[in-house]
């Protein structure tokens, strides 16, 4: 029998807060985005846990510390990695998103964030995200999850789009329409390829300018 993979998004960061795009920058969780990784721990409570994965970033490690302490986790295995980094926005890291969207246009706007293959000047696309996400997903993760394992993966918006495409099988022209949403937690029943069986998504209220 399979286990479950339930990925997370760090909640809302000191630059989240400023509506400016993070990138790779390294920022703490606002004392907002604490209260909430908690509220998200309280989802999961009662869930047991056995290995847990977190980029290197310092706002997804915050947000999986709260949500061990509100889920009354223990001791569960952690593994990082910057394979589960955030996309790299390049000359746009530090800018103001909403200052951008004026300048770039809606519809440009949409596709840098959004997009799978929109170029970013010296930063990632999505689709340069999932080179680097999706073969640890399914070289790291996976074989977890399909030995019987339930693994926590708390991560970024976009490094889990990435393997979010992948799970649910989306085209590259629909992942724009895809978000990995501030305190969600969702947990996926997976095939032994890694695609969607079934899927939960459970949530908590959040209010992020990002």
């Amino acid at each position: 029998m399979t286990g479950k993979l339930i990925i997370a998004r760090h909640h809302e960061s000191e630059w989240n807060k400023l509506g400016k795009w993070t990138g790779k920058t390294d920022v703490h969780l606002t004392p907002y985005g604490m209260e909430k990784s908690a509220e998200m721990g309280a989802l999961i409570r009662g869930t047991e846990i056995d290995c847990a994965f977190a980029s290197v970033q310092v706002r997804a490690l915050e947000t999986l510390e709260q949500m061990e302490k509100a889920a009354g986790l223990h001791d569960v295995p952690l593994i990082r990695d910057a394979a589960l980094n955030e996309r790299d926005y390049g000359d746009y890291t530090g800018k103001n998103k909403w200052q951008m969207k004026e300048l770039l246009g809606e519809d440009r706007f949409s596709e840098v964030r959004r997009g799978w293959d929109c170029p970013i000047p010296n930063g990632e696309t999505l689709k340069m995200v999932s080179a680097r996400t999706l073969p640890y997903f399914l070289n790291e993760i996976l074989p977890l999850v399909l030995k019987g394992e339930n693994v926590l993966v708390v991560a970024h918006g976009n490094s889990l789009r990435a393997i979010m495409k992948y799970i649910e099988n989306i085209p590259d022209d629909k992942i724009g329409d895809v978000e990995m949403p501030f305190g969600a937690v969702i947990i996926y029943d997976l095939d032994n390829e890694g695609r969607m069986l079934h899927k939960e998504v459970r949530s908590v209220e959040s209010s992020v300018p990002a």
